[in-house]
């Protein structure tokens, strides 16, 4: 579902896509009914854009989509993924091999390996497919917007977070997240801020009452 919206944002957070984003994402939309994806921008070298972090028991593993020719002067919505590398056979066997045994894999599983079997042209549509899917999974009612023209701000009763979200342990991503501990797969030291994966699969339903309690207030 796609809307366009001329003129200022209202309400709600504008933030971009990111690939099976981060705790931290999940807490900046946690309290907003309305999220302005940023679908103007033009697309980010070494950003979350096309990678997440995820839990091994060889400790943090990054999965990258590989793209095709991205440069920080191409649209994002132009940004296409190079499907001349396997990488969806990676990171299905990099997710299945750490959390085939967490508690809720199973629940999940068969829906986000239908996503990795298609056939992916563009990276934005990857992205807003996987966070749809994830928020289906939290049973979030969030109305999903595109915007049409990139604003440097994004106008009264809008929460820019547009760009906000950096690198794992980055202090400004304190701005939305206070690392809250949950029962992980692997180790005895718990590992803050990866994908929201690994909180889905360990934690299944009991994800949002983590995710509030991680919101920094």
């Amino acid at each position: 579902m796609e809307k366009y919206h001329v003129g200022q944002l209202s309400q709600g957070i504008r933030i971009e896509l990111h690939y099976l984003p981060s705790l931290t994402y999940f807490t900046a939309l946690l309290p907003f009914d309305t999220v302005w994806l940023e679908a103007a921008e033009h697309y980010g070298k070494q950003s979350y854009r096309n990678r997440c972090y995820v839990l091994t028991a060889n400790g943090i593993d990054r999965l990258t989509v590989p793209v095709r020719n991205g440069t920080h002067k191409q649209s994002i919505r132009d940004v296409q993924i190079d499907d001349r590398q396997a990488w969806t056979d990676r990171h299905w066997r990099c997710l299945v091999t750490a959390y085939s045994k967490a508690p809720f894999f199973e629940y999940y599983a068969d829906e986000l390996e239908a996503v990795f079997r298609r056939k992916w042209v563009f990276l934005f549509d990857l992205n807003l497919e996987l966070l749809t899917l994830c928020l289906k999974w939290l049973r979030w009612q969030k109305t999903l917007l595109m915007t049409k023209a990139f604003e440097k701000q994004a106008g009264s009763g809008v929460l820019d977070a547009h760009g906000q979200i950096a690198d794992r342990n980055d202090a400004q991503n304190g701005r939305f997240y206070r690392p809250v501990s949950y029962q992980q797969n692997f180790g005895n030291v718990f590992v803050p801020d990866l994908s929201i994966l690994d909180l889905i699969f360990c934690q299944g339903t009991a994800a949002t009452d983590v995710l509030k309690q991680s919101l920094n207030p």
